[in-house]
């Protein structure tokens, strides 16, 4: 008998880790072996447990979706990515394809298709929901240009964009300092960078840019 697909949830909100581990820990054949509440902690944890298959949410603190999305590939590039979020931005799906996700779903899915996207990526195949899947379809046909915003944002470091996040989100120095274990004049230097290259003269410009690219809910602010 074959071992069960082990599998790694990441989503902010509880209830909804909760519901798609009970929907996967059902189906014989898969196994929900950890869950995770950002996309630091996905990235910590899939490294540890380096699962056949990470579920991610986009919109997540701390670390987002696209960026944990990218990590993990990066250091296990055989473990299948699925994101599963509400949001389906036209640069997020092009960022993620790029990345090598083996499914984008919208969370109005149903239960079924979320396994199906998982046996699908096991297979080595790709999984989209229908809306996903249209704008592809649309932007291979009409190429659409990257804004300025997404052009500036697209020139920051990995960790530049970590620390870009944790501003937005309301963090001080010191506490994104503790957070990434660095020192504050660390974090003071990418703070004087990321506003550089993203040509911003006040912090809460930053905010606002954020939440234009989708990386920050406004309901938060």
């Amino acid at each position: 008998m074959r071992n069960p697909i082990q599998i790694l949830i990441s989503d902010d909100h509880t209830i909804v880790r909760q519901g798609l581990a009970s929907l996967l820990n059902d189906q014989p054949d898969m196994e929900v072996v950890a869950e995770a509440p950002n996309g630091r902690a996905a990235v910590d944890i899939a490294l540890e447990l380096k699962p056949d298959v990470v579920i991610l949410d986009i919109a997540m603190p701390i670390m987002n979706g696209i960026e944990a999305a990218k990590r993990i590939k990066q250091k296990l590039p055989r473990t299948k990515i699925i994101i599963l979020s509400m949001y389906s931005h036209e640069h997020y799906i092009h960022d993620l394809m790029e990345t090598g996700v083996s499914g984008y779903l919208l969370k109005d899915v149903s239960g079924r298709d979320i396994v199906n996207a998982v046996h699908a990526a096991m297979n080595d195949e790709t999984f989209l929901s229908p809306s996903i899947s249209k704008v592809l379809v649309d932007t291979y046909r009409t190429p659409r240009k990257a804004t300025s915003a997404e052009e500036r944002y697209k020139q920051l470091s990995n960790r530049e964009r970590e620390v870009f996040q944790l501003i937005a989100e309301g963090h001080s120095t010191r506490q994104i300092a503790d957070m990434l274990c660095v020192s504050i004049s660390t974090i003071k230097s990418h703070r004087s960078k990321i506003m550089e290259k993203l040509d911003l003269d006040r912090p809460v410009k930053l905010v606002h840019l954020a939440i234009q690219l989708g990386l920050v809910d406004p309901e938060l602010k």
